[in-house]
């Protein structure tokens, strides 16, 4: 194994690192390629970057030998795999799709599952669908893929400036007496630096011990609604990292998944055109609400 480098292209020209290197070692673990970021051991033009470093035309980035596509054959997708994560497309369009998520699969493969979402949409489509943001395993609904590396670059564009809005609903812990606006950094472990987070919880019902909401954001950070969930001291149910388990036992309602559900996203096409796509709450998260009432 020897070190490579890779000149960076038009196609490729303003797409963050870490997804650039995803795509395009879509068998090694994102785990993996986060670590060898973070240490170092990826370069651009001779110097360390963060994960959220943007492309420039013609940065040379250095592959390390670690980061070598694994000679181990990746899992057979079987085709009811294909047809059980595909089936249900609520939008396409010659630069997106934009698919209702199931809450049992990853967006990537991993040590536990050796495919991902968008392992199966490539399987599909083919080799350029790229995943434009990513949700949670256990989180349901609107997800977005490109068909292109323009349409890529263009919805990483949007998500800079803040013109994509996603809506979820939730069911949280306690009873939400107003709608509340949550401006709180974020960050996803001890050793990472802060990035500022918004989240508009909006009151739709309140429940038995519990309150069912909608939440808007604007931003995309790692666990962000979860964390800020907690923050405020109403928790999402079932949340197995930042939930009360204590409490989700104490509803004696049965074990679910996180109630969390992608309900909304709206985003503006490469033509400027808006598009915005829903999805319905699944029967899980319908059964929780139906236990709670």
């Amino acid at each position: 194994m020897t070190v490579k480098k890779i000149a960076i292209n038009e196609e490729n020209e303003g797409r963050r690192i870490d997804n650039f290197l995803i795509s395009l070692f879509n068998s090694v673990p994102k785990s993996k390629i986060y670590n060898i970021i973070r240490k170092g051991e990826v370069r651009v033009n001779s110097s360390r970057k963060k994960p959220s470093y943007k492309l420039k035309l013609n940065d040379l980035i250095r592959i390390p030998p670690n980061l070598e596509v694994s000679d181990k054959k990746p899992k057979k997708i079987e085709s009811e795999e294909i047809l059980k994560h595909t089936q249900n497309i609520l939008y396409e369009n010659e630069n997106f799709i934009v698919a209702n998520k199931r809450n049992d699969i990853s967006v990537h493969g991993g040590s536990k599952q050796s495919f991902g979402l968008i392992d199966i949409f490539r399987k599909k489509y083919g080799e350029n669908i790229d995943l434009c943001h990513r949700l949670d395993k256990s989180t349901s609904g609107c997800i977005v893929f490109a068909k292109n590396k323009k349409a890529v670059k263009h919805f990483g564009e949007n998500l800079s400036k803040k013109c994509v809005r996603k809506v979820y609903s939730t069911i949280l812990k306690g009873k939400l007496k107003q709608n509340i606006s949550v401006d709180i950094p974020v960050y996803k472990n001890s050793t990472s630096n802060s990035k500022i987070a918004s989240s508009k919880f909006i009151l739709q019902k309140r429940l038995k011990n519990t309150s069912f909401v909608d939440v808007e954001i604007d931003t995309g950070r790692t666990h962000q609604i979860r964390i800020h969930a907690a923050k405020i001291k109403h928790p999402i149910l079932f949340d197995q990292k930042y939930g009360d388990k204590d409490f989700d036992k104490s509803l004696k309602i049965g074990k679910y998944k996180i109630a969390l559900h992608a309900k909304e996203i709206s985003f503006f096409d490469l033509d400027n055109k808006k598009i915005n796509v829903e999805s319905k709450l699944p029967l899980e998260f319908k059964e929780m609400l139906k236990n709670l009432e």
